[in-house]
């Protein structure tokens, strides 16, 4: 289990509080809720972007609320999708492998990058300028820049939301798949209960900063 404890965050109005929580560290758990819920406060603070005090988030014998945004090794795709639009999808992928060069091994990098882009279709888009790709190329591209670097595990923050509907079901299988070969836990943070009925192993329900079920 991912062992989370004394988690207490004030923001503005929100409150964030959860005394304790243990996320199964296999499979894809999502965090459901409404709007305003917590959903997203929650998920910056596990990438290190909040920085409440005080609190503990143990994943496989490592304390993570400790380590900086980097040596938490998370991969995060947010809603925004957040591609450098002036560069190519190629481009926005390989100033991730730059960052990481000293880090992992470049070689096996790049193995999994070839894996990735071919199973996420993205050969015929890899020179295309990301203000140009369509919505559901902009997801598939932010999901290769999260997988390529091998995180210890995925974040996925409204994943299917900017999209539009008909283009939903696909891009859910899309991710089904890709997530059932990575050896990683998935966090998916979602409102919508397709999200979870066609992705979700386990359901975390939040409300008003509160873990409800």
């Amino acid at each position: 289990m991912s062992h989370i404890k004394n988690l207490r965050f004030k923001l503005d109005n929100f409150e964030l509080d959860i005394p304790e929580l243990n996320i199964p560290e296999t499979g894809v758990t999502a965090i459901q809720g409404s709007s305003g819920s917590g959903k997203t406060t929650f998920l910056k603070t596990l990438i290190g972007l909040h920085q409440p005090s005080g609190w503990s988030w143990i994943f496989k014998g490592e304390e993570l609320s400790r380590l900086s945004i980097s040596k938490r090794k998370l991969g995060v795709v947010f809603q925004t999708y957040d591609l450098f639009p002036h560069l190519t999808a190629e481009e926005n992928i390989f100033l991730i492998l730059k960052a990481r060069h000293e880090e992992q091994n470049h070689n096996e990098m790049h193995k999994q990058l070839q894996k990735y882009k071919s199973q996420l279709n993205l050969e015929s888009c890899w020179k295309t300028l990301a203000t140009n790709l369509s919505g559901g190329e902009k997801q598939r591209v932010a999901l290769l820049r999260a997988l390529v670097s091998n995180p210890r595990m995925l974040l996925l923050d409204e994943p299917f939301s900017a999209l539009d509907s008909d283009l939903r079901v696909e891009a859910r299988r899309t991710v089904k798949e890709l997530i059932q070969q990575i050896n990683i836990p998935v966090y998916l943070i979602t409102h919508d209960q397709e999200d979870v009925n066609t992705l979700a192993n386990h359901v975390i329900k939040m409300k008003a900063g509160k873990i409800t079920q």
